[in-house]
């Protein structure tokens, strides 16, 4: 069945089938013109569904070394703004949905969230680590200006001082600025803002409802000037798409106030990787094949490696040329000089109300 073509707005129209799928089909022309109505159908904005959830536990345990933080928060499932590389696509096909067109239309909203994590820090078991909020969901995405379920977990993180980190790409954490300053003040909250690209077309069609990326400059200065310790994440670094701007989006964040930065190669993880070959094909058809070509010589030959210690930079002499440019870019703006580091020693434990509801007597 031919892919669908691309819709305004919507990082892809593809509702790709999931790994799992036990069951297919097939288009058959009933005579009816039905196929003429399902294409023309398919061409029109599909609308965002929330799809309110409870869950049992909300904090998640990291097993990569890869990253720097032992513990995360995703207060949503699925992503509105519809980056078309996000290597979180693949977690909707354990709910059964496409890593398509229903990862940024079809969002899990964790209700309950702040409630568990509650629960969550004052177990006896319970010891402070690292925690990120955010990893596998924009925690800033559209729906939360509505919702506030990122608000109300941070919020106790704020009464039991528990250090976090926040990667988004979204100017929405500016509202929670009253609550993050005054951590941050204490070292407990760190944000890094992600900028993909300088470029407001680009930025269009590959991470559609995010903010700009003239508006993710100004969250960064906004973050800085509030005294919050801000990164840029240049993520991910798409050969011969934005791989070009690596020195600029350094440059342009350094001089809005970030004083760190981090960089991710591509990620074709699962179904991704037809989803991002049928964007390139869409958007760069010229440049498609020379793209999947620079990203095999940096995979082994293959079009993703999920090794340990590969998987973020890549390998090869074309990895290293980027790791390369992206350092001294750093080095150039003075970023990286000094790692953030949060204070976990500040954390003291929640009470939680009586199983009962009766108030305590002692």
């Amino acid at each position: 069945m031919p892919t669908p073509g691309a819709v305004k707005g919507r990082g892809t129209a593809w509702a790709i089938e999931h790994r799992f799928t036990k069951q297919g089909g097939e288009d058959f022309d009933d005579g009816w013109g039905t196929l003429d109505q399902q294409a023309s159908e398919e061409h029109l904005p599909r609308s965002t569904q929330i799809i309110e959830e409870r869950v049992k536990s909300i904090l998640a345990s990291n097993e990569s070394p890869d990253v720097h933080f032992d513990l995360s928060i995703n207060p949503y499932r699925g992503c509105e703004h519809g980056c078309i590389y996000c290597f979180a696509r693949p977690t909707h096909s354990y709910l059964n949905m496409s890593p398509g067109l229903d990862f940024e239309t079809r969002i899990i909203a964790k209700v309950n969230a702040a409630e568990r994590l509650r629960e969550a820090f004052a177990s006896r078991a319970y010891e402070p680590q690292m925690l990120n909020l955010g990893s596998a969901t924009d925690a800033y995405q559209p729906i939360e200006r509505k919702l506030g379920i990122t608000r109300s977990v941070i919020e106790v993180m704020h009464e039991c001082a528990h250090a976090f980190s926040i990667v988004t790409k979204s100017s929405g954490v500016e509202r929670d600025l009253d609550l993050i300053a005054p951590m941050a003040a204490r070292g407990l909250a760190a944000v890094y803002v992600s900028v993909t690209s300088l470029d407001a077309g680009l930025s269009r069609i590959l991470e559609p409802r995010a903010a700009s990326p003239q508006r993710r400059l100004r969250t960064i200065q906004t973050l800085a000037e509030a005294g919050v310790p801000v990164g840029v994440s240049i993520s991910p670094v798409i050969p011969f798409i934005n791989e070009p701007e690596i020195e600029r989006i350094v440059e342009a964040a350094a001089d809005a106030g970030a004083r760190s930065a981090f960089s991710i190669i591509l990620r074709l993880p699962w179904e991704v990787n037809p989803l991002f070959q049928q964007w390139l094909d869409q958007h760069f058809p010229q440049r498609a094949a020379r793209v999947m070509a620079r990203i095999r010589d940096m995979r082994g030959g293959k079009d993703y490696d999920a090794t340990f210690s590969k998987r973020m930079k890549g390998e090869g002499v074309w990895a290293e040329l980027i790791a390369q440019r992206f350092h001294k870019a750093c080095a150039r703006h003075g970023m990286n000089r000094v790692r953030t580091e949060l204070d976990l020693t500040q954390f003291r434990k929640p009470r939680l109300p009586p199983a009962n509801g009766q108030q305590e007597l002692f």
